[in-house]
């Protein structure tokens, strides 16, 4: 057959589709510190990072082209067409991020327990898929929760192990790099998405329904990249697989170091509330609907453009410096969002932002994979995953209620007082932890 879906084991073959992508092929290794992982894609070696990485890539930033064309939007459609307020867009954005945090803790564990990332990672890009005609065919906002909610829960099954499988391929030295090219990758494909939508909206009127038709196509495209384009490392048989990952001697065989990893993760979320609020920023300075998703195009080029070498560099300095001057352009960007209601004010903001996002995202999922055993990778991502997810329920729900209460000066003057909090946290409880995960 030309395709094998989903192989778990075993001969693997790389489909046309692959080989145009990608166009050689990789060699057989064994999951755990990347040792095995071999490759001849021109592309890889010039990096030095295995073919795995870079595909996992790509299937991230198609899935976020489809899901940004549509997250672009949404807040703006909820408020505007079917009527929501701000606290309901903070709660709606809240619970799917934290819905999809709380899937991952028993899908990364899940993928320990079968010793496979793959098919867990997979069927999350999948039922992502089959969600995205939801939101076009929806006709109230109780629909649209719906489908935000499913959309979430299969972020949430591939999240974790897709992370842990990513962890599995990167050669030790190199983890800092392989996850911050996934999150550049993963970006490009999240300032693509508001891009086409722009166009769209302009080409169609501000057709919001039109383009979340459109925003099907590239959901599907990831989803066959990473069902016959991935291969998974064989599992090492030395290894012990994990037995039940969910109980207290597993969140103890974690370690401390892992925890405190944790620990920075929730001052981190505390301090950065959902983007919905810099679409709705920009809608209350005055920017026309068909621009809005110009702000997520801005933040993401900078997030993408930051994400990979901030990641190539945290593998040769110690990571928490850089995190910390991550919450420093935070402050500044609360600080530009809140006190300059202007475009270049909003521009200021937004391009800070998108620079913390990069000089933080890739890098504590660097540290989660620096600190966690071979074995329980799956289930760290998604313990971390689920902390930091409910944190992140938290900051949206509190930034509605404040930009309904005092509006949006108040929610990021907040939100500064916020990030000054976390990097106090973060110096308090990241202190040598760099030094103790090299």
């Amino acid at each position: 057959a030309i395709f094998e879906p989903l192989p778990l084991a075993g001969a693997w073959t790389t489909p046309p589709l692959a080989g145009f992508l990608l166009p050689e092929t990789v060699a057989r290794g064994t999951a755990g510190e990347g040792e095995g992982v071999t490759t001849t894609t021109p592309m890889a070696a010039r990096s030095g990072l295995p073919r795995g990485i870079w595909v996992l890539g790509f299937v991230s930033m198609l899935m976020d082209v489809s899901s940004e064309m549509i997250h672009a939007l949404l807040p703006l459609y909820l408020v505007t067409v079917l009527g929501a307020s701000t606290l309901t867009v903070g709660f709606i954005e809240g619970i799917a991020e934290a819905t999809a945090s709380i899937t991952k803790i028993f899908s990364g564990a899940l993928s320990d327990w079968l010793g496979r990332r793959k098919l867990l990672a997979a069927l999350g890009y999948g039922l992502a898929a089959v969600t995205k005609p939801l939101f076009p065919l929806a006709p109230s906002i109780e629909w649209l929760v719906a489908a935000r909610f499913i959309d979430r829960v299969g972020k949430g099954i591939r999240g974790a192990p897709r992370d842990a499988l990513i962890a599995d391929i990167a050669p030790t030295g190199l983890r800092g790099a392989s996850f911050g090219l996934r999150q550049s990758l993963d970006t490009i494909g999240a300032f693509v998405g508001p891009l086409v939508a722009i166009g769209l909206m302009w080409w169609t009127a501000d057709n919001f329904v039109l383009v979340f038709w459109v925003a099907v196509l590239p959901a599907f495209l990831s989803f066959g990249l990473i069902a016959f384009a991935v291969r998974e490392p064989d599992p090492d048989p030395s290894r012990e697989p994990a037995r039940n990952p969910l109980n207290t001697s597993a969140m103890r065989r974690l370690g401390s170091v892992y925890w405190r990893v944790v620990a920075v993760g929730i001052v981190f979320t505390l301090a950065r509330f959902s983007e919905a609020f810099l679409i709705l920023r920009a809608q209350n300075i005055g920017l026309n609907a068909m621009w809005v998703p110009a702000v997520l195009v801005l933040m993401n080029i900078v997030y993408a453009l930051s994400a990979y070498p901030a990641g190539v560099l945290s593998d040769r300095i110690n990571r928490t410096g850089l995190l910390a001057l991550g919450l420093v352009f935070l402050a500044g960007a609360d600080l530009a969002l809140a006190l300059l209601p202007t475009l270049a004010g909003l521009a200021l903001g937004v391009v800070l932002w998108g620079l913390h996002m990069g000089l933080s995202q890739g890098l504590l999922s660097a540290l989660v994979a620096d600190a966690a055993p071979p074995s329980l990778r799956g289930t760290a991502f998604g313990y971390f995953n689920l902390f930091t997810g409910l944190a992140l329920l938290a900051a949206s729900v509190i930034a509605g209620a404040l930009w309904d209460a005092y509006g949006p000066a108040g929610t990021f003057l907040a939100g500064l007082g916020f990030a000054l909090v976390a990097l106090v946290g973060l110096l308090t409880v990241g202190n040598g932890l760099a030094e103790e995960n090299k």
